[in-house]
């Protein structure tokens, strides 16, 4: 439980009998306030309340601006995004490399609705995006999205798709190995795991989400490691984003 006291700038923890108060501004009472909001912005459905350049975007505000300090500073040849839906995502990252005059989009979905189809073939980025309908882990999926990449391209790979461990760790075992060394492999809505017992949630949450599959992946494979980007830009005491892919960056090392 946390107490809020806007007149004092204080907020209270109370946990197992113990209180603690940190002042608002602080590292630690950022966090705690960031964590209530995540929670009630999960009630709410906060994340369907935004678009991109005309299409939905079902993601958090502060994930897309961290992502796009990422692939401003990798400036990858191609982003692989595994999950569609409206094409929000997808048309976020292709106006990036129209920004950056690099780069393009590839997008995977299991079932590309022909109404989001036809709005992104009508859009406007739509030549920088590539659409391939088809399980992101299944070996005809896999070939075609290998054979959108030439030899030495560089990737950043977004993984959106179906968020259960086993899934995660599917497309991560197929996709991870086409990101370069420095380059990143990110396994979204990892905040799964912080929700169990919200609406719409699932009591297996805890443990069958997207950041136990990257820390398990990261376990098996020593060339890549759980880490979230340093901000690019920082005068404040903060240094922890508030995110819904909380683990869910994995970095290659070599």
């Amino acid at each position: 439980m946390i107490v809020i006291d806007e007149k004092a700038g204080t907020v209270t923890e109370r946990t197992g009998g113990e209180e603690r108060t940190h002042a608002l501004g602080s590292p630690e009472g950022f966090a705690l306030v960031s964590r209530a909001w995540l929670r009630a912005g999960w009630d709410a459905k906060h994340v369907y309340t935004f678009s991109w350049l005309g299409r939905p975007l079902i993601q958090l505000p502060e994930d897309m601006l961290r992502i796009q300090e990422a692939i401003y500073d990798i400036k990858p040849d191609v982003i692989l995004e595994t999950g569609v839906a409206h094409g929000g995502s997808s048309v976020f990252f292709a106006s990036l490399c129209k920004l950056m005059g690099h780069g393009r989009v590839v997008s995977v979905d299991i079932e590309i609705r022909p109404h989001n189809r036809a709005a992104l073939e009508a859009h406007a980025l739509y030549p920088l995006i590539t659409l391939i309908e088809g399980d992101s882990i299944a070996p005809e999926t896999v070939a075609a999205v290998k054979a959108c990449i030439e030899p030495g391209e560089r990737v950043f790979a977004v993984l959106d798709a179906k968020h259960t461990k086993d899934h995660v760790l599917a497309e991560l075992e197929a996709y991870a190995p086409l990101v370069p060394v420095g380059s990143y492999a990110v396994a979204c809505d990892g905040i799964m795991g912080q929700v169990v017992g919200a609406p719409r949630t699932q009591p297996d949450w805890s443990a069958n989400n997207p950041t136990e599959a990257a820390k398990d992946f990261a376990a098996r494979h020593p060339d890549f490691v759980v880490e979230t980007p340093a901000f690019a830009f920082c005068e404040s005491p903060l240094s922890t984003p508030i995110t819904y892919w909380p683990g869910g960056w994995l970095k290659r090392m070599r």
